[in-house]
Order: structure tokens, then C-alpha cells, then sequence
């Protein structure tokens, strides 16, 4: 409101994904729900692809987006995914290699390699599916592309997770590099998000187990991760947090960036917060 009483309506913040289109695995719910949102609110049209049919067709419904089923360990689903979007819009600018499961948790000596394959064919299986797929339509779209893959905090830092999920992790940022360095000359992007400790639906089982609590909730996990990390004591990592960094990576704003491994950890990785009492000096 100015100095005449006069209320001043804030112009709308421009668009970050116009008219783009993308392609979001896993996106029924968690984090990949959270992005396939923020994509769409910035402009984005969006297929969801999931196993997840009823919470993925609802989410489509109320984002003006577009739903197919999709088990990324079946290569055919993921190029029916990429040909849904170019059916759909004629081209294909982002791909977010979201899904993923949980994997068998025990000692290495007792890791079954059955257990193991079926892990790494979604984990990484999956993401080299949608990498393969994504790119072929890019390339042949010649206005290259965003492709952003899910990897884990466990694939930078030793025993936050299962041996078999934390290799399927570590592989997904060994895949990226090579790729984002054959598609580059492209115009194709390969980047990879890292989440800490972010409340969904793969983290919640095992931190009920740690925590000896079958009634634990989100809330609760924000809480725990919070207490460890090196931002404000209790600031837990969000799925809002994770789809505004897939955001930035899927936009033109990071344009000159490919090959990186974007950690969302506030600091838990590389920053030992357990010995903080020895910089509390100042005094208000």
C-alpha cells in the first residue's frame, strides 16, 4: 500500500519451465509428487509415470498433467513414458529418473544376489532406462534437455543406508558422469540429487525400525535429521526442498551446470555438527 492508501498487487513470479515438457518416474507420491507439483506450477507440462495408478491418475488429475503406468525396470514402460510426452506435446526437455525402492538391509555375508538384482533393476536399471530413452528423444528433438537423476546422501557417505541400496545409489552418479559427457555436445544436461534424511514413504520404515517406534511420523523423522544436521537445530530436509533443486536443475538457470552431484543434506555429509559447542564463543 503507498503514501494515497492505494493496495499494490505484487506482479505473479514469471513462469520457470514455460511451456516445457517432462517426464517425472515415481511421481505418484514422496518426493516425486512434490517435483511433478512444482513443475507444473512453473509452467511445465507433466507425465507421471508410476505403478502407483490410483494416487498417480488423482495427482495428474489436479495438476493438469498425465499419468501412465510404469515399471521402470521394464525398459518398454519407460520408452512408452517418453513417447506419451511426444504424443502428447511433440518433444521432450525434462527427464526426472525419480523412482526407486528400498533395499534388503543384514551383513554383506549374507546378501542374496536375487535380492540384489531385483534392487539394481529398479535403482539403477531404471535410471539407465530413462537416460537412454530421454536422450533419444532429445537428441532427435535438437533443442536439447534436462535430464536429473534420483541418487541418495548413502552414495557419498558409508553406512546410512543397506549395502545393495547404497551401491544401486553410488552407480546412478558413476552413469550420470559418462552420459553427461557423450550428451553434452547435445545440449543434454545429466545431473544427479543427493536427499538426506527427506521424510517419505522409502525412509519411514527403516527409521521406525532404527527407532524401535512402528508409530513413527514424517514430522517426527524432520525432527531426528534435523537435530544432526549443521542448519538451525530441528530444520529437517523437506520433499519441498528436493523438488525446488530438481527445479533448478530441470530450468535454464542452471544451464551451464552437468555432471553434478547436488547433496540436500544441510551439511550432515561434510560437516561434523556433533562438535559445534567449540565455536559457541560469542555472546550476545
Amino acid at each position: 500500500m503507498d503514501s494515497t492508501g492505494t493496495a499494490h498487487v505484487l506482479p505473479p513470479k514469471p513462469k520457470r519451465l514455460p511451456g516445457k515438457v517432462a517426464v517425472v518416474t515415481g511421481g505418484a507420491r514422496g518426493i516425486g509428487a512434490a517435483t511433478a507439483k512444482a513443475f507444473a506450477e512453473s509452467g511445465a507440462y507433466v507425465v507421471i509415470a508410476d505403478i502407483l495408478d490410483e494416487p498417480g491418475e488423482k495427482l495428474a488429475d489436479s495438476i493438469g498433467a498425465r499419468y501412465i503406468h510404469c515399471d521402470v525396470s521394464v525398459e518398454s514402460d519407460v520408452e512408452r513414458a517418453v513417447q506419451l510426452a511426444l504424443d502428447w506435446k511433440g518433444r521432450l526437455d525434462i527427464m526426472f529418473n525419480n523412482a526407486g525402492i528400498g533395499g534388503p538391509c543384514g551383513s554383506i555375508t549374507n546378501l542374496k544376489t536375487e535380492q540384489l538384482m531385483a534392487l539394481l533393476e529398479v535403482n539403477l536399471f531404471g535410471v539407465v532406462h530413462g537416460i537412454k530413452y530421454a536422450a533419444r528423444a532429445m537428441i532427435k528433438g535438437k533443442h536439447g534437455g534436462s535430464i536429473i537423476c534420483s541418487s541418495s546422501s548413502a552414495a557419498v557417505m558409508g553406512g546410512l543406508a543397506s549395502h545393495a541400496y547404497t551401491m544401486s545409489k553410488d552407480a546412478i552418479l558413476g552413469v550420470a558422469r559418462t552420459t553427461a559427457c557423450e550428451l553434452g555436445v547435445h545440449g543434454i544436461r545429466v545431473n544427479c540429487i543427493l536427499p538426506h534424511g527427506v521424510p517419505s514413504e522409502l525412509l519411514l520404515d527403516p527409521y521406525r525400525v532404527l527407532m524401535g517406534n512402528p508409530d513413527l511420523q514424517p514430522e517426527d523423522v524432520t525432527k531426528i535429521v534435523g537435530e544432526r544436521a549443521s542448519l538451525i537445530k530441528g530444520r529437517g530436509g523437506t520433499m519441498e526442498d528436493v523438488a525446488q533443486s530438481v527445479l533448478f536443475l530441470a530450468s535454464d538457470e542452471s544451464g551451464f551446470i552437468t555432471a553434478h552431484n547436488l547433496v540436500i543434506d544441510g551439511g550432515y555429509t561434510v560437516a561434523n555438527n556433533l562438535l559445534s559447542f567449540i565455536y559457541q564463543d560469542f555472546k550476545d
